[in-house]
């Protein structure tokens, strides 16, 4: 890993750590902490291979739509059954997901991990002190009763899921803050470095639907706000502040990953055409500009924001301006991640034959 990209994990190590000892002013730790997640998804992103789940056009503009489903029903079930027993249920639900994260962070959350409980070492860390086959060999668990439904999982993963246990039962016994932004920081840059939007037109198409779903379940219904208030569990980042009567301030996860992941897009772009942090760089200013934004309105207005209808309009209009003064217009609506994925398919499929 590169010295900027190490720089980055510690500091956003220490921007998450440093409301325990310090005060930090919640505004610019909103600012940081998002940028600096999508800054290190990115970099996470760039391999060998694109991201394994590719998002089609036709996912993009059902995305929308499944979002507004499931944040309908979420608003209805804490409307009409009990808020305790839905938070306990998806208490449980994150404690199993949060171990599978924590078990594939950096190995910077490691250290952060060994400050707040244990000393622990993650998967990234420890493969290489254990066996070869610990690390490839394939272990499949089957359901009882469900013998179709299976998990497939190695020793090391084992391994690496015991701190983050450790970790997720402290998350569900406190609830604490800062449990939660660490469980939610790893869902963000795991989400980042694994989804890839394909191409850009997909990712247009999918900032563009959920720029109109923010908006109108900001702005025009109680539903968003109601639900984020509602959901005990780490599907947004709290930032302390010193007024009792909000002690939080709130950033949904979505604001972070949606746009991440078309940052990241752009970022492995330059990567294909041998140009680093060319259009990157706008994309992710861009990105900058529009929480800026989203901040200033909302601290003007002294109102929730929907995020997305600042940073889309801004991460877009940045790299569109960029392409076309530039010229590359053509080249960056043909680039297409699945395609280059199936011809490397190919590729390796038509070497082991000749092997």
């Amino acid at each position: 890993m590169k010295n900027h990209e190490r720089v980055a994990n510690l500091a956003l190590a220490g921007l998450t750590v440093a409301p325990l000892v310090v005060k930090v002013d919640p505004n610019l730790n909103v600012i940081l902490t998002a940028c600096l997640t999508v800054y290190v998804g990115c970099y996470r992103s760039v391999k060998a291979t694109p991201p394994s789940e590719t998002m089609s056009n036709e996912h993009a503009m059902r995305f929308p739509l499944v979002g507004s489903a499931m944040l309908l029903s979420l608003f209805l079930l804490f409307k009409f059954v009990s808020k305790d027993l839905v938070n306990a249920v998806l208490t449980c639900y994150f404690f199993v997901l949060g171990i599978v994260a924590l078990s594939y962070v950096l190995p910077v959350w490691a250290i952060l991990l060994s400050i707040i409980c244990c000393k622990a070492t993650l998967l990234p860390a420890i493969r290489r002190f254990l066996p070869n086959h610990w690390n490839e060999d394939l272990i499949v668990w089957h359901f009882p009763y469900f013998r179709s439904l299976e998990v497939e999982f190695t020793r090391s993963q084992i391994i690496a899921g015991i701190p983050g246990t450790f970790f997720c039962a402290w998350y569900a016994s406190q609830k604490h803050w800062l449990a939660n932004n660490v469980l939610g920081l790893a869902f963000c840059v795991q989400g980042i470095e694994m989804l890839s939007l394909g191409s850009f037109k997909t990712g247009a198409i999918l900032l563009c639907g959920l720029f109109v779903y923010d908006i109108f379940w900001v702005f025009f219904t109680p539903v968003m706000v109601s639900v984020a208030k509602s959901f005990d569990a780490p599907i947004k980042l709290l930032f302390p502040t010193a007024d009792s009567t909000r002690p939080f301030s709130m950033l949904g996860l979505g604001d972070i990953v949606i746009p991440g992941i078309f940052v990241a897009l752009a970022l492995r772009f330059d990567v294909s055409r041998g140009k680093k942090s060319q259009y990157f760089n706008s994309a992710f200013l861009g990105y900058a500009v529009g929480v800026v934004l989203t901040i200033i309105v909302m601290n003007w207005f002294q109102a929730a924001q929907p995020a997305l209808l600042y940073i889309v309009p801004a991460v877009i209009g940045f790299l569109a301006v960029h392409c076309i003064w530039n010229g590359d217009v053509k080249q960056l609506l043909a680039f297409d991640e699945s395609k280059t994925a199936t011809a490397e398919d190919d590729d390796a499929t038509s070497s082991k034959k000749v092997e």
